[in-house]
């Protein structure tokens, strides 16, 4: 038990050592009296450029709690209660195989660790490399234009979350949200991510993250196959009996699928054998790219840069009453780098990365518009994934090959004009850019939205649709194409003992909101089934 206390204001010059003694001020006490003090969250109110504030939520721990809060008559302090994160009933069916987790990206990642912490030993399968090997062949490819269709940017250990800003931002209110970000500051993550408002590891610290919680998982009796990829889903009488991988037939009655979003070979295996899928709406649009001092003046006013602020980043929203759409900033990547994204040969997809500190040149973020089923040709329940495909390859044309990205500055874009040369941002994307027209590789409606919302958000940024700002085309890969159907135990509804997991079966969206849908098919599991003896 402990003492929560709301809105604890800090000037942005004001050092955070106060903090306690403001809090022992508010509960009219000695801060030599705490026996513990914990930092709950920080967040930045930037509202008045002039003025701009930290505020905090902290948990004080004293004794004689209960006895000092009825004196206390303030709505910002109140009596937490302890809570247990995680506490799940074990099953008693028996396991005649380990369960299989295929992926490992947040979600297949948390639902092997929990798993293995539990007893259940589970095998893992990995289309990709380890981080190590993946990372270099990652920067084979943004150095050369040399891909790896099996080992890239979307598939290895990590999954796609490994190269981008590494978010941890959920809008999800969800018990096992502490418990996640816990497990990452014990495998190397800063302990900062368990109280800002806006937190983030970067990719170069989620290599080092992912790769000890594997170790954990393996230390515990689980195993991990990389580079072997699910090939086949074998079922009787509606139950799941084995799967193929790399040519061999493995027996598994159990097994939670968190392929991600891009693992399109892999959604036509599971619709082949019949797995009830269903076309779901996601986003398409470009990269944009800001200096990112624009951005911080923006938002910071004379405070940017001030040594207690970090590279500043924005949320931007336009509904377009004409055309019926909304086109929105996602995955903003303050002071990183716009990078090649592609899985598939003779297609582009481009992404946002950030490494820790955030200290790249530019500022940049997907500005993307909503696409719907209705939106996609045919009928097919796949249809969103070619329609994506369809796009992708417009894209690798307009740069003329090699991977090389179609570039236009935004103020050139809103005059359907070609870019000639860059205006003070230079496009970080590797391995090279051609100046196009990116209307020639979008849908109209896309376009046009996007256009109206670069007017509406210039209002909101000064800057932002000029200063030589740049566009990257194309972002498809905002989230999965396709949701798995599954009931009310998070089985599939065609195939039981399968549990569609994460992102790339359509029920989450970032690292966290992933890792927590891993955790609950991993509940779910060992509800069913005891440990392996």
């Amino acid at each position: 038990m402990a003492i929560r206390i709301n809105n604890i204001g800090l000037s942005i010059d004001e050092d955070m050592e106060l903090l306690e003694s403001k809090a022992a001020k508010k509960l009219g006490v000695s801060n030599r009296d705490f026996i513990d003090f914990k930092i709950i969250k920080e967040s930045i109110d930037a509202r008045k450029k002039n003025d701009i504030r930290f505020n905090y939520t902290v948990d004080v721990t004293l004794e004689n709690e209960e006895t000092l809060m009825k004196k206390i008559k303030d709505k910002d302090v109140r009596l937490e209660e302890d809570c247990e994160i995680l506490n799940i009933a074990l099953g008693e069916k028996k396991l005649n195989n380990p369960p299989v987790v295929v992926g490992m990206g947040p979600s297949g990642l948390f639902a092997a660790l929990i798993l293995a912490r539990l007893g259940y030993k589970p095998l893992i399968i990995e289309r990709g490399q380890d981080v190590d090997k993946r990372s270099e062949a990652v920067d084979k490819f943004w150095d050369s234009g040399t891909l790896n269709i099996e080992s890239n940017v979307q598939f290895g250990e990590g999954g796609a979350g490994t190269f981008s800003d590494g978010k941890l931002t959920t809008r999800i209110k969800d018990k096992r949200c502490d418990y996640i970000l816990k497990e990452l500051v014990d495998a190397g993550a800063p302990k900062e991510i368990i109280y800002k408002g806006k937190p983030h590891i970067g990719t170069d610290i989620l290599k080092i993250v992912v790769k000890n919680i594997r170790k954990e998982i393996i230390s515990l009796g689980g195993k991990v196959l990389f580079e072997h990829k699910l090939e086949g889903i074998n079922a009787k009488e509606g139950k799941l009996k084995s799967i193929m991988v790399n040519g061999n037939e493995i027996p598994c009655e159990s097994l939670i699928l968190a392929i991600g979003h891009s693992s399109r070979d892999t959604y036509e295996v599971l619709n082949k054998s019949s797995l009830l899928m269903e076309p779901k709406a996601f986003a398409i649009g470009v990269r944009v790219e800001h200096k990112q001092e624009i951005i911080n003046y923006n938002q910071y006013g004379k405070y940017a840069n001030h040594p207690r602020l970090k590279a500043a980043d924005y949320r931007l929203a336009y509904n377009s009453k004409e055309l019926k759409r909304s086109v929105y900033s996602f995955c903003m990547c303050p002071g990183g780098e716009v990078v090649a994204a592609s899985s598939e040969e003779n297609m582009l997809a481009v992404n946002g990365m950030s490494y820790y500190k955030r200290d790249k040149e530019n500022a940049n973020s997907a500005i993307v518009v909503t696409v719907s089923p209705e939106d996609f040709e045919g009928s097919h329940v796949l249809r969103g994934m070619e329609f994506q495909r369809h796009y992708e390859r417009l894209a690798y044309k307009l740069g003329g090959g090699g991977y090389i990205a179609p570039v236009q500055l935004i103020e050139d874009f809103l005059k359907d004009k070609n870019s000639t040369k860059t205006l003070g941002v230079d496009p970080s994307y590797r391995p090279g850019y051609q100046f196009r027209d990116l209307n020639k590789c979008l849908p109209s409606y896309v376009s046009d939205t996007i256009k109206e919302g670069m007017v509406d958000f210039e209002r909101k940024i000064k800057g932002f649709a000029g200063n030589g700002a740049v566009m990257t085309g194309i972002e498809t890969r905002t989230s999965a194409p396709i949701k798995i159907v599954r009931d009310e135990k998070l089985q599939s509804l065609s195939i039981k003992g399968l549990y569609p997991a994460g992102e790339g079966a359509g029920f989450a969206g970032g690292i966290i909101s992933a890792a927590v849908d891993g955790l609950k098919v991993a509940e779910e599991l060992m509800k069913e089934y005891a440990p392996i003896q």
